[in-house]
């Protein structure tokens, strides 16, 4: 893990300098991050987390083949289950990972202030420039069977509404989501939940030194360095040709070929399979397809949500470095 200091006086105002606390419930009509409440967490257990669309499936992928060699003994959804979703049996997955031997690697989506923080635990947190999150939610939503809306909207949520249809163009679904939120607080992320509070919430305590953060674009500059740097920071020393094999098993080409075995419920919420989660992982789509308007206030909204330091480090280009950051 990361060796960085924390600040030793506790009186310091910058959150960065002090834990992360859990002041936030939230019940939508995906998850209830308080099913996190009656899980018995270990001191090695690994979380990892994301907005959404920013390479979580990805990133558990990398983290399985770390640490079970040659096939997966399961699904990646059974092997790293989300636990907050409240359209699957809480009790049947609590029972599943508490009956699961091997290092727990448990997914969740929610913000920082949303979940249980512990030191001993490793938290490996992946973001992405929020126009590609955009159109990659966008293809997410509109290949949604009629089972995804029933399961979703099965469970009463706090605003009460149930999740809609998407609208009939790419453009109304992105003014939509950059502009309102599905409950009170949120500012955007509709009809989903807040894309810019959740990376804010875990920017605030990067420096944590068991935070991992990580980036879309380094994954795909450099998998191998990436893979590298989840491996150490998790404790695990793999040999040049172990490395190798798993990045070699987490090619989005691979993947893709056995996307049923990576893909939450095996792709049958998705109109094409499982392929259709897996679409194209591919960044700038948004160029030619967002209105110079809309990028404009994508950059007003951005800029307005997130402190500078986490706006230009969640769209720099994959060259440059994470920034330094003083405190």
């Amino acid at each position: 893990m990361s060796t960085d200091s924390q600040c030793p006086d506790p009186q310091c105002p910058d959150p960065r300098c002090s834990d992360p606390q859990l002041t936030r419930h939230i019940r939508n009509h995906h998850f209830d991050s308080q099913r996190w409440n009656g899980l018995n967490l270990r001191d090695d257990d690994i979380i990892i987390a994301s907005p959404y669309k920013s390479g979580t499936t990805w990133l558990q992928s990398i983290v399985a083949h770390l640490l079970f060699e040659g096939e997966l003994p399961a699904s990646l959804a059974e092997l790293s289950p989300w636990l907050e979703a409240n359209y699957h049996d809480l009790e049947a997955l609590q029972q599943t990972l508490e009956q699961q031997r091997h290092r727990r690697f448990i997914k969740s989506h929610l913000p920082l202030d949303a979940l249980p923080w512990d030191h001993q635990r490793s938290f490996l947190y992946i973001a992405r420039d929020g126009r590609d999150v955009a159109m990659s939610l966008w293809n997410h939503y509109i290949n949604w069977s009629d089972e995804a809306h029933q399961l979703v909207n099965q469970v009463p949520n706090e605003r009460g509404d149930t999740f809609p249809h998407p609208p009939a163009d790419v453009h109304t679904f992105f003014d939509d989501w950059l502009q309102r939120g599905w409950l009170g607080w949120e500012q955007d992320g509709w009809p989903y939940w807040s894309f810019f509070h959740n990376v804010q919430s875990w920017w605030d305590h990067h420096q944590q030194p068991n935070i991992l953060l990580l980036h879309y674009n380094d994954l795909k500059a450099d998998l191998l360095a990436q893979v590298q740097r989840i491996a150490c920071f998790l404790g695990i020393d793999p040999d040049p040709e172990r490395l190798e094999m798993v990045c070699a098993a987490v090619d989005f080409k691979a993947m893709r070929r056995r996307s049923a075995t990576y893909v939450p419920c095996g792709g049958r919420l998705w109109k094409g399979g499982a392929e259709s989660f897996l679409y194209r992982g591919t960044n700038g789509r948004w160029r030619g397809v967002l209105r110079p308007e809309q990028l404009e206030a994508y950059e007003r909204v951005s800029r307005s949500a997130l402190s500078p330091d986490c706006h230009h480090w969640l769209h720099r280009s994959c060259d440059q470095q994470l920034p330094t950051v003083a405190g």
